[in-house]
């Protein structure tokens, strides 16, 4: 029996599986009951675990025989959103929703458990199976990465989004950057309040913000090459309270997006001198925090071949499609940083079904059908890869 044959049976187990996480969402770093759920289940098929952190853990499948290893990763949190679509598996917990995704990623894995297992006479080496927290904080691969030493037995990673701009059916695995860096900054200035009438008097934190925001763009326009993709956004100033009043601090909070591992090793230095410029021409202060929260995220070349091998035989070459890189950061990229490996996009766009809301949208939902493919992805790429190594 091939993937394709025994994927079929789990079809019906799959989407069960999915709305039974979409209708009890966790959020990142609270995801005790899933981790609990996904772990009765992981007994069920026979598949042994071991619970790394308080709600992540690592399942290993091994082969008739010894070989290389192979990681399979899905992510489990939710989102604080509140769900407006009306359908029978709506979130049970007001507040919060699998408004990205993740319900979906976890039951795919669980589709690939049971697939390997059924398989695992059949194949050399080892398969593990990587249940990850807190991917919407950038905290569950680093903390998983930690915990134990599994993760240095890992010769090779593969992970997957379902993706609400790529048709159901379709799938992305070309190699290169496919998610961004996704970095964080806090920018603190002072300055020197006063009455709104005597401007002379105060050192305007307001005026030092607004020229801060417009400056930083000039380090996209003048300072990085216009053919390596950079954005700096602030998406937020805060700063007075009174009409009348000259207010003397302020704050500002944005993200930097880039695909270059150059941009990551000068765009810090860089933010920073234009903050303190700017401060010092108006007399001011100011201090920057900047926070590396994910990497970007690149497809090794040789492991996007081995995916597209893979995705021949689960979704057929008219299924295969070429999909932008998107400026949305994934922490799956810390586990490329030492390792080879390959992200896929599996689509689940339907218009007919109402599944083509964008991600973290409170009427998110994905087209069901799609997901014993992806079941099948992910097992077909792990015995592609140890097949062939």
């Amino acid at each position: 029996m091939n993937i394709q044959e025994n994927a079929a049976k789990y079809n019906d187990y799959v989407i069960a599986m999915r709305r039974h996480f979409h209708m009890h969402p966790e959020l990142s770093l609270e995801e005790f009951e899933t981790t609990n759920f996904v772990a009765k289940e992981l007994e069920k098929i026979g598949v042994p675990y071991e619970r790394l952190t308080e709600t992540g853990l690592v399942a290993t499948i091994e082969g008739r025989g010894p070989g290389k290893t192979v990681a399979l990763r899905s992510d489990m949190d939710a989102l604080n959103v509140t769900q407006k679509n009306d359908v029978p598996y709506k979130s049970q917990t007001h507040g919060k929703m699998h408004a990205c995704g993740h319900d979906a990623h976890t039951a795919i894995l669980l589709g690939a458990a049971q697939i390997l297992n059924d398989m695992k006479d059949t194949f050399d080496g080892t398969v593990k199976l990587v249940f990850q927290p807190a991917e919407e904080v950038a905290a569950g691969a680093k903390a998983l990465m930690a915990a134990g030493d599994w993760y240095s037995k890992v010769d090779n990673f593969f992970g997957a989004h379902v993706w609400s701009g790529l048709e159901a059916g379709k799938v992305s695995v070309e190699a290169g950057p496919r998610m961004a860096a996704a970095d964080i900054f806090k920018i603190n200035i002072t300055g020197k309040s006063g009455h709104g009438s005597m401007p002379h008097q105060t050192l305007d934190a307001v005026v030092v913000a607004s020229a801060m925001v417009l400056n930083l763009q000039t380090l996209v326009s003048r300072e990085y090459s216009p053919l390596e993709p950079l954005v700096i956004s602030v998406g937020s100033i805060h700063s007075g309270n009174r009409f009348n009043v000259i207010a003397g601090s302020a704050e500002l909070e944005g993200t930097v997006r880039y695909f270059s591992r150059e941009i990551a090793g000068t765009i810090e230095d860089s933010i920073r001198r234009v903050v303190e410029s700017t401060a010092a021409m108006y007399r001011c202060e100011a201090t920057l925090e900047y926070s590396y929260v994910t990497p970007p995220l690149i497809n090794e070349e040789a492991s996007s071949a081995l995916a597209y091998e893979a995705a021949l035989k689960t979704h057929g070459a008219d299924n295969i499609v070429k999909l932008e890189k998107t400026t949305g950061g994934e922490d799956f990229a810390y586990f490329l940083n030492e390792k080879p490996g390959c992200f896929a996009f599996i689509g689940t766009k339907n218009a007919a079904k109402k599944t083509d809301f964008a991600h973290h949208n409170e009427n998110f939902d994905i087209d069901e059908d799609a997901l014993i493919g992806g079941s099948a992805l992910y097992a077909e790429y792990a015995l592609t890869f140890l097949s062939k190594n």
